[in-house]
């Protein structure tokens, strides 16, 4: 039962972790990428005070509600897959593994579209970002022993 409240824990936090990443990212993009670089206007978000007149609140929570569960289902694996080793290949191959299949997706919706592939590339990147910016809290949160690591058998 002990194992299972930790890789809840684990879960919860990649599950922050992720939806901080995806709400930072995606003012970044809103911002400063789409406003400044002409190619990348399609990574603008429609905010303004009358979301829920448009639909876009819809949209942007269940961007965030899926950028949440990702982080959740990162986060129990993650605990898992780094167990006590201090092995990077470990931890970098289970972000890799999470942010490549997401951001190889997108890529692929982006060659299968009929505009540039950049904004697609930009959102590719940010999922690994994502992953990355979760491992980061994970490892700092067995570091500090608010999480403990799966052992070894």
């Amino acid at each position: 039962m002990a194992e299972r409240i930790e890789s809840l824990k684990a879960g919860i936090l990649g599950g922050f972790s992720v939806c901080f990443a995806f709400v930072l990212l995606s003012i970044l993009n809103t911002f400063v990428l789409a406003k400044y670089f002409q190619i990348l206007a399609s990574l603008h978000s429609d905010i303004n005070w009358h979301l829920w007149v448009s639909g876009a609140l819809a949209k942007l929570a269940a961007s965030c509600g899926i950028a949440t569960f990702s982080g959740l289902l990162f986060g129990v694996t993650y605990r898992y897959i780094i167990r006590s080793d201090k092995n990077p290949q470990l931890k970098a191959g289970g972000v890799l593994a999470f942010g490549l299949v997401r951001g190889l997706t997108q890529i692929e919706l982006g060659l299968n579209s009929d505009i540039t592939i950049w904004p697609f590339l930009v959102l590719a990147a940010e999922s690994l970002l994502w992953f990355a910016f979760a491992a980061i809290a994970l490892d700092l949160a067995i570091k500090l022993r608010w999480i403990k690591p799966f052992s070894s058998i």
